[in-house]
């Protein structure tokens, strides 16, 4: 009896132990779980996204995107930020567009020129002479046509989020350019736009679609006569290196535009996404205060350093001589010509 009460008590003292020691192991095993967990949850929501573009980084489209990375950033205390590669280093602008669709990339800067082969109603914004001045097109980029513009594609893979303006665009190269009958037979640099083409072969030029990358060699070697862009083209990528002239005819306005792919835009939650919002609208207005200051100093550096001549233009022939995209364009769909009809009515 002595030995089976001592084996009963030795037994008791085991079997106490053992649950004392699966209790630690179940307590350590929980707080693992719950630091995984934490960990998880944590990397969930700082969240960095990569944004690409083909601007270099002094260029005053890369300042705004990185202002409103910095204000994402502040708006929801740390949980997404945005890492900007300039220098189309992860691609072309088209290249990065076929990324963020494919959610391969979270953001891309592209230009309404280029998006309109993926969505249609940025095809409005491209027309020729469409904005009668910087102030009717800050008044559509800022208001519900805008929004309405940059939604549009979500069933395309992704949507828009600002307009980063980048004023109005001219004609620059070899010589001046007074009326259009100077552009007959001339190969001229296009982006690849439809619209770009379009109206390159109303004025009587020879379009050529060219990569931006490319465009200082082709205009130094003749592979084109012309551009067209806005002055900045002439100081940051130094095209007034290989171009003499630089003439205002001033025939379209072609905003950047910044745009997040629908995945990432899902991973977000309501608050994150108002965040977005508002840090892209805050720098859409940072970056049109900022960009007429940075288009003058460039018409002024190219003239004073680099020898470009600058060229007032009478209009009145470039605009009579586009005026049937208008109408084409307004044909191609009830949606774009009722978008047409708005951005007009803004004018006055």
């Amino acid at each position: 009896m002595t030995v089976g009460f001592h084996d009963n008590n030795h037994n008791n003292k085991h079997n106490k132990q053992e649950k004392q020691l699966m209790t630690t192991k179940a307590l350590r095993h929980t707080a693992l779980i719950s630091a995984a967990l934490f960990m998880s949850a944590a990397s969930a929501q700082a969240q960095t996204l990569r944004l690409n573009h083909n601007n270099p980084e002094d260029h005053p489209t890369h300042v705004s995107m990185q202002y409103m990375s910095e204000r994402l950033s502040e708006l929801t205390d740390g949980e997404l930020d945005i890492r900007i590669y300039a220098n189309a280093q992860l691609g072309s602008q088209r290249e990065s567009m076929e990324l963020v669709q494919n959610c391969t990339l979270d953001m891309a800067r592209s230009n309404t020129a280029e998006l309109e082969a993926f969505e249609p109603m940025y095809s409005a914004m491209n027309l020729p002479f469409i904005f009668e001045s910087e102030e009717h097109f800050e008044r559509v980029i800022n208001g519900d046509i805008g929004q309405d513009i940059l939604n549009a594609s979500r069933d395309k893979g992704f949507i828009g989020v600002a307009f980063l303006t980048e004023g109005a665009r001219s004609f620059y190269g070899d010589r001046a350019i007074q009326s259009p009958a100077d552009l007959e037979g001339l190969n001229i640099r296009v982006q690849p736009s439809p619209s770009a083409v379009r109206m390159v072969e109303l004025l009587g030029g020879n379009p050529t679609p060219i990569d931006w990358g490319e465009l200082y060699s082709a205009l130094q070697q003749g592979v084109v006569e012309m551009a067209e862009n806005n002055p900045t083209a002439l100081t940051n990528a130094r095209h007034g290196e290989v171009a003499s002239h630089f003439s205002l005819d001033e025939h379209t306005i072609i905003p950047s535009v910044v745009v997040i792919s629908s995945c990432a835009w899902d991973r977000m939650s309501e608050d994150q996404q108002a965040a977005m919002r508002q840090a892209a609208s805050e720098a859409q207005a940072f970056h049109s205060d900022s960009w007429n200051k940075a288009a003058m100093a460039a018409l002024e550096t190219a003239e004073t350093e680099m020898g470009v001549e600058i060229n007032e233009v009478d209009k009145a022939p470039f605009i009579e001589a586009v005026m049937p995209m208008h109408d084409e364009v307004a044909n191609q769909s009830a949606e774009l010509a009722d978008l047409i009809s708005r951005i007009k009515s803004e004018a006055n």
